[in-house]
């Protein structure tokens, strides 16, 4: 397909679809100041072990690589900010995993926004490819890389999942948005492991400017709490799991602390609404879930990423401390 499309259909045709934000950049490298931002922090391991990070960074910094003659990048957002939540005295689970599997959501989605587009020639993806989805995201003007290292959408906050649609068609590119993080540090010290390091006072402070797009901020993987409970196959360290409190499944502390989320509302996506038998669970039926209904509840759901075991090792952790408030 060779003809020019209008991004203003594109971005009708995606509203259409429930996303609530959709913005178009030029398939093209990845900027040389944020190719060094990543390579350094993949470098000094800030992913920890996550090697599917340092896996294919050829392709992370140059999408064209991911799609023959690839042209543009469609970028949009799902709101995923929950209408109802976990009771706050109740072990917690991050905000993102209360509903089905976003990835399942969004890329069904966009393959329903090529299809309505008429083409045919495309890759979707949604956190499922080497693809720096906050860059492009903000590359295509839907909002900024915070200091949270998440993508903020102005006046609408940060509860987004996002998604591409890599194409090979040409049409009107969207600016990229500043940064609107202005002074604030309220998601770095609100971090209960100092997991969020701004980048003068880490090991890369003379590699990288500190005039990037993510208001010289970094993640160390290893220091925090979604990752510890989710992604980590070992034994949590006790300093770490000491700080759990009552979150067993991901920690959204960063996000509750920055001050754009004050102007988020609740999704409206039925698929992203929690379970009741999620919403009835309290730590003493913790303690005693059965594999059996560990599949129940979390039947379609993100959750089932970490399994039961390393579900039930964290709710060991949680169950142990006393916690007055998140």
């Amino acid at each position: 397909m060779s003809s020019r499309l209008s991004s203003d259909i594109i971005k009708a045709e995606a509203h259409d679809l429930g996303f609530f934000a959709c913005g178009i950049a030029k398939a093209e490298p990845v900027d040389d100041s944020y190719a060094s931002l990543f390579k350094n922090w993949i470098a000094h391991k800030g992913h920890a072990d996550m090697e599917y990070m340092s896996n294919n960074i050829d392709k992370r910094l140059d999408p064209r690589l991911l799609l023959d003659n690839a042209k543009s990048i469609i970028c949009v957002a799902l709101n995923y900010a929950p209408a109802r939540s976990l009771p706050k005295q109740e072990l917690q689970i991050a905000a993102y995993a209360l509903g089905h599997d976003y990835h399942d959501i969004v890329k069904k989605k966009l393959h329903t926004l090529a299809a309505k587009l008429g083409i045919s020639h495309y890759r979707a993806f949604c956190d499922s490819a080497p693809v720096l989805e906050q860059y492009w995201a903000a590359k295509a003007g839907i909002g900024w890389i915070g200091r949270n290292c998440q993508l903020i959408i102005p006046h609408a906050g940060s509860m987004f999942f996002l998604g591409e649609l890599l194409i090979d068609v040409e049409t009107e590119y969207d600016s990229p948005t500043k940064p609107r993080c202005g002074k604030c540090h309220a998601c770095i010290d609100a971090c209960p492991t100092g997991a969020l390091k701004e980048v003068n006072s880490i090991a890369f402070e003379n590699d990288v400017n500190n005039e990037t797009d993510v208001n010289g901020t970094m993640l160390n993987a290893s220091l925090c709490l979604s990752y510890q409970t989710i992604e980590n196959r070992n034994d949590i360290p006790a300093e770490i799991a000491a700080k759990l409190e009552n979150r067993i499944y991901g920690c959204d502390v960063c996000l509750n602390a920055c001050p754009w989320n004050r102007f988020a509302t609740p999704t409206n996506e039925d698929l992203l609404q929690p379970k009741e038998q999620l919403l009835q669970m309290t730590r003493e039926k913790w303690q005693y879930l059965s594999e059996d209904d560990y599949r129940k509840i979390f039947k379609g759901s993100a959750v089932k990423r970490a399994g039961f075991a390393k579900l039930m090792r964290c709710i060991n952790l949680a169950s142990k401390q006393n916690f007055t408030h998140l």
